[in-house]
C-alpha cells in the first residue's frame, strides 16, 4: 500500500471510518484529532522511536483526512492549490519570509 497519494488515502479513510465519524459529528471528530496530535507531540518530546512516531503521524493524517471529508474538502487538492506557488505569503520556495 505504500506510495498511494493523499487523495487515495483520504478515500481509504472514508471507506473505513466515514459513517462512524459522520455520526460523531465534526466537533467530536475534531476532539479525537486534537488528542492524536497530542500523542504525536508527546512522542516527539519523549524521543520515541521511529516505529512509534510513524504510527502517530499516520493517525494524525487519518484524523485530518476525516475532518476534511466531513467538510467535503479534497485535502490533496486544497493543499496543492494553496502551496503550488511556494509559500502562500512570499510565493517563494524555499520560503523567504522573516
Amino acid at each position: 500500500m505504500s506510495g498511494i497519494g493523499l487523495r487515495e488515502f483520504q478515500d481509504l479513510i472514508e471507506s473505513i471510518y466515514y459513517e462512524r465519524d459522520a455520526a460523531r459529528g465534526l466537533e467530536g471528530t475534531a476532539l479525537w484529532f486534537v488528542e492524536e496530535v497530542g500523542e504525536l507531540i508527546r512522542g516527539i518530546r519523549r524521543g520515541e522511536g521511529r516505529d512509534y512516531l510513524e504510527g502517530e503521524f499516520a493517525d494524525v493524517l487519518a484524523w485530518l483526512s476525516t475532518l476534511a471529508s466531513l467538510e467535503g474538502i479534497d485535502l490533496a487538492a486544497a493543499a496543492a492549490e494553496k502551496y503550488r506557488e511556494g509559500c502562500p505569503r512570499c510565493r517563494r520556495a524555499p520560503c523567504a519570509c522573516d
